[in-house]
């Protein structure tokens, strides 16, 4: 049993998580206080011990730790002896370390294209309209395989797409140059908001989420969240990102013996606030059919009722820690929570959601038939891992030694469409150039009316790409002398 299973704690009875049933989603809540962060790191550690990867987002910067032997103090060892723990063994699991801003783990990268208008849409917090402009101008950069890759990419796109709206408009739909420049100032804050460095190269290989160490056991990719959940749209369009690209690219697997990947989705509530049906919808999808990819999700919230029902409905492995009765909206939250268990006789399930301990929790999992069991009040077992972060020589160390960091620590900025089109523009100017020339010739020699008039109408003509071109070259020079002039004026201010 142990072996295909992870210890969560002990109740009435022992409570584990079967292995051939974690792939059926799960969800950790509770108030603030109670010992979720604690519960997130023994089921990560179990994973990890057998075998299974992981992924989880460190949001409070305290799940590092997960990377060093604990120490075994007293609460601890006795808390293991009452769960039937013994001896209490300490021991650091192998962890890789992620950053979008690439300063406490390798740099989390994903390209323009990888995003999506969808997903991008979100993170900008575009209306419908806008989002229509902005698929628009992905689809003139499919239509001329411009590889979108960061930011300047899409900013350079989208000054075409504002100079060409009318001819744009004719091809491929309203461009409303208002809505344009409403998604030029949100790639702006995004820009300055740190989010230019999420886009880019190399991105991330779904394969490195789902490596094991030389002893197999599973690895726990931690992704440094304490300074990204500062700017929560591009937390959790982020992690969305990643479970699509997991949804797209894993083949079917069935129901494994046990999961490819566990996906720890932290402070899920800003998934879902504010939230437009597609993406719900995306969502939904997602979650409902990644479990036959051989991928579990557990969503980490305060409330249940903070997930949406039709996905709180696929979650069948349950960890419920406290909640606080204060308001009526905690009330409702307590017996909705109650609700969602499959009802002990001996427990009074809305009752003790209100009276669990730090540490306590009622739990119910998925049984060897897929059945949920009755909820149980567990103790939950200690970790052997540290509780608390490691030290930043501690990071330092696994990310020198780290196989991930030549793949990942060096930004790639290879020819996409910012490059292209300014290669364009150079040409476009040289042919401008040499149109001016042959022009000035054919007016000092004298031709027959035809003939000037075919060099007119051939000369007055411009293909869409000549234009893009010409117009990337005008945004290229406009960046350029802001440039110098922050620079300029930089140094006067400073010299003040």
């Amino acid at each position: 049993m142990s072996e295909a299973s992870v210890f969560i704690g002990k109740g009435s009875q022992v409570q584990r998580l079967l292995l051939h049933r974690a792939n059926r989603h799960g969800l950790i809540a509770g108030a603030t206080g109670t010992g979720k962060t604690v519960t997130l790191q023994i089921l990560a550690e179990g994973f990890s011990a057998q075998g299974v990867p992981v992924f989880m987002a460190d949001v409070k910067g305290d799940l590092s730790g997960i990377s060093q032997p604990g120490i075994a103090k007293p609460f601890l060892t006795q808390r293991a002896a009452q769960v039937g723990l013994e001896p209490y063994q300490p021991a650091g699991f192998p962890t890789v370390f992620w950053d979008v801003f690439g300063t406490q783990g390798h740099p989390l990268r994903a390209t323009i294209s990888d995003m999506g208008p969808l997903l991008l849409a979100r993170l900008l917090e575009l209306n419908d309209t806008q989002e229509g402009v902005l698929n628009i101008a992905f689809k003139l950069a499919d239509d001329h395989r411009m590889a979108l890759l960061d930011l300047k990419d899409l900013r350079a796109l989208m000054t075409f797409v504002a100079e060409q709206a009318q001819e744009l408009s004719a091809l491929y739909g309203n461009v409303s140059k208002a809505s344009v420049g409403a998604i030029q100032r949100r790639l702006l804050q995004l820009e300055q908001q740190g989010g230019d460095r999420f886009f880019g190269e190399p991105a991330l290989e779904l394969a490195d989420l789902m490596r094991c160490d030389g002893a197999g056991r599973g690895h726990i990719n931690l992704l440094a969240a304490n300074q990204l959940i500062e700017r929560p749209q591009l937390y959790a369009t982020m992690l969305l990102w990643l479970l699509a690209e997991l949804f797209e690219e894993l083949p079917e697997v069935g129901d494994p013996a046990k999961p490819r990947l566990v996906f720890f989705f932290d402070e899920a509530h800003l998934l879902f606030e504010d939230a437009p049906k597609a993406l719900l919808s995306k969502v939904e999808q997602v979650v409902r059919l990644i479990r036959s990819k051989g991928v579990g999700v557990y969503f980490v919230s305060q409330h249940p009722t903070d997930i949406p029902d039709k996905i709180l409905g696929q979650l069948g492995n349950r960890v419920q820690h406290a909640l606080r009765a204060f308001t009526s909206r905690d009330q409702k939250a307590v017996r909705a929570a109650a609700s969602t268990f499959r009802q002990n006789p001996d427990l009074d399930t809305e009752q003790v959601i209100t009276e669990l301990g730090v540490g306590e929790a009622l739990v119910s999992t998925l049984d060897a038939k897929g059945t949920p069991s009755m909820v149980d009040r567990t103790l939950i077992r200690p970790p052997a891992s540290r509780l608390g972060p490691a030290t930043a020589d501690e990071r330092h160390r696994l990310l020198s030694r780290s196989e991930f960091g030549a793949r990942y620590d060096t930004a790639v900025d290879r020819d996409s469409a910012y490059e292209i089109l300014q290669q364009r523009a150079e040409q476009a100017a040289k042919a401008a150039e040499q149109a001016t020339i042959e022009e000035q010739r054919v007016y000092q020699a004298p031709v027959s009316k035809g003939k000037h008039a075919a060099r007119s109408r051939r000369s007055s003509r411009q293909g869409i790409f000549e234009t893009l071109a010409k117009s990337v070259a005008r945004t290229v020079g406009r960046e350029m002398t802001r440039g110098i002039m922050r620079g300029v004026l930089g140094s006067l201010f400073k010299g003040r």
